[in-house]
């Protein structure tokens, strides 16, 4: 008897026509696409590759949860496990469902959330049409939601949170709702690395913070994020369960040790050039930047990470630049204190963070500085703030994106509830975009910022 075949999966998401139906003339005209597993915050954008055709520029980020579950459930089931990641291969749909049809496949599990939900409802419904036996479970922020995600499309399983014991629970026989079952620091540590392609290992690709160079690994150190800023979606229902921002959350590292044996051997079998730290932050205390400073030396390439400005000491940074790290993405959120405090909930303070950014600039390091509008209760004054403090800052890059509800993140519960104790300042209103996709509302945002200024 044939052992089960598994598949984790990341479907095409391209924009435009009929879901899930591309006609051969549409191909060349359609440049809008999606990304979702990977990243913190799914959304859509107009970029330069097609279906069946790849551009290396356009950013594509490593989908960590659904890596890490690929490798778990095949050491702890023994089934034969795959990982499609048809985001990153650019894959037309014609293509992908070929390849389930021809892998015919026992279970097939899909990460999402509410920025490609209806379109991803499609996708199962194709799934379970071609594949009526396999057990189709879902996983990703949108799992929050519980038996309404059963009851909108033809799954079997919803996965709460970080999904390799779910996933493996799953291939066991669980079916409904799959509970939050998170690793503990210990499991993670002995964990199998997560699962890499080797025909795309080489195509994912973040160009900030300035500095990098292709092939590009995007790692993880860390999981979870002590901070509870009001929209962020990952430490609250991924690697913790904390909707409205109340409770307390975790962060587990994964040791020195580990991360030099990982980072060791994926450099030797992929040539990369550079490293990214996706962590949601990288540089929660000094003890463990100094050890991640220890193995970029011995690892020998240059490196960037996603940080936070006031968590580690100035000499901690300088040993960052010395070990090889060139730049760091930091959070600001908003140029206004008061939105910074009372909405975002981050605490803060934005006058140390420019000083940081004029020492990091003084080490030599690029800064990327991210920002976002139309966050609940703030006004358009505020937001001028923000384009005010961000010429002042002189970053190398920065990105600005509106504020976008994803379920399981306190924003969401701020929406069904009307007040959240922790987030003083943010209020819903009438007139408020509750949209999913932060990169659609900025661009409303940005052309009524140009009238305002």
């Amino acid at each position: 008897m044939s052992l089960p075949r598994v598949l984790f999966s990341n479907p095409p998401w391209w924009v435009g026509g009929k879901p899930c139906v591309l006609t051969t003339g549409e191909r060349w005209l359609l440049r809008k696409a999606g990304v979702r597993a990977g990243s913190r915050w799914p959304y859509t954008f107009t970029g330069r590759s097609r279906p069946g055709w790849r551009a290396l520029s356009d950013y594509t980020p490593y989908p960590f949860f659904m890596g890490y579950a690929a490798t778990y459930v095949a050491k702890a089931t023994g089934c034969q496990v795959s990982m499609r990641d048809s985001i990153a291969l650019k894959e037309s749909y014609r293509s992908y469902f070929q390849f389930l049809l021809d892998g015919r496949f026992d279970f097939v599990f899909i990460e999402t959330a509410t920025p490609s939900w209806d379109h991803d409802k499609e996708v199962l419904r194709r799934i379970k049409s071609l594949l009526p036996h396999a057990v189709v479970a879902v996983t990703g922020p949108i799992a929050t939601l519980g038996s309404k995600v059963l009851d909108e499309a033809p799954a079997d399983a919803v996965i709460k949170g970080e999904y390799e014991k779910g996933s493996t629970a799953v291939v066991q026989g669980a079916r409904g709702i799959v509970d939050f079952d998170l690793l503990s620091s210990e499991e993670m540590n002995l964990a199998p690395p997560p699962y890499y392609d080797d025909r795309i290992a080489h195509l994912y690709w973040d160009p900030n913070p300035k500095g990098q160079k292709a092939p590009q690994a995007q790692v993880w150190s860390s999981r979870g994020c002590p901070y509870k800023c009001v929209f962020c979606v990952w430490p609250s229902s991924m690697t913790g369960n904390d909707p409205d921002g109340s409770g307390r959350r975790s962060v587990r590292h994964y040791t020195a040790d580990y991360m030099e044996g990982f980072l060791s051997d994926l450099v030797g079998r992929y040539k990369y050039e550079t490293v990214y730290f996706d962590d949601d932050t990288f540089n929660l205390g000094n003890k463990h930047t100094l050890g991640m400073c220890q193995v970029m030396e011995r690892i020998g390439l240059p490196w960037s990470a996603m940080c936070r400005a006031d968590t580690i000491r100035r000499e901690t940074w300088k040993a960052m630049k010395d070990s090889g790290c060139f730049g760091v993405k930091i959070g600001f959120e908003s140029g206004s204190q008061f939105v910074v405090d009372k909405i975002v909930n981050k605490h803060l303070d934005l006058e140390q963070a420019a000083e940081v950014v004029e020492y990091l600039k003084k080490l030599g390091m690029t800064v990327h500085g991210t920002f976002t509008y139309g966050l609940p209760g703030e006004t358009m004054q505020q937001m001028i703030e923000t384009k005010r403090f961000i010429r002042r800052l002189g970053l190398t890059t920065h990105q600005e994106s509106g504020c976008a509800e994803i379920e399981g993140a306190p924003l969401h519960a701020l929406t069904q509830l009307g007040q959240l104790g922790t987030y003083a300042g943010a209020r819903v209103d009438d007139g408020y975009d509750r949209s999913s996709d932060g990169n659609v509302k900025y661009q409303q945002l940005a052309k009524e910022l140009r009238e305002s200024s």
